[in-house]
């Protein structure tokens, strides 16, 4: 992956994340974090992975995501300095629950000595 490519995720990963953080009504107790950000090389689209605790709700929070996600693009595009500006796309993080588990089995196994 490319100095420019990383730096671009860095950027759009930081931006999501404050707009998501002041700008987006989420229910309260509730916390939805930017995990990862991957772009195409060609600067089109960007997948934007969500975790959410309690993690149950994440399927609520990507669709309350999803159906923003015209609002979410246009704060974006405003924000940044760049062109052409990806088009966003959520994903539900995996990644971190599996990682989750996996410490979950080790510290069981731990326990058990």
């Amino acid at each position: 992956m490319s100095k420019r490519i990383q730096q671009v995720n860095a950027l759009i990963k930081r931006e999501l994340s404050q707009i998501l953080l002041r700008e987006i009504e989420f229910p309260p107790n509730v916390l939805v974090t930017v995990t990862r950000v991957e772009t195409s090389p060609n600067l089109m689209e960007t997948n934007v992975w969500v975790s959410a605790l309690p993690e149950e709700k994440l399927k609520t929070f990507l669709d309350i995501l999803n159906r923003n996600i015209y609002i979410l693009q246009q704060k974006l595009n405003r924000r940044l300095k760049m062109r052409p500006i990806p088009r966003i796309k959520f994903l539900e993080e995996k990644k971190t629950r599996e990682a989750g588990k996996v410490e979950e089995i080790l510290e069981r196994l731990k326990s058990d000595e």
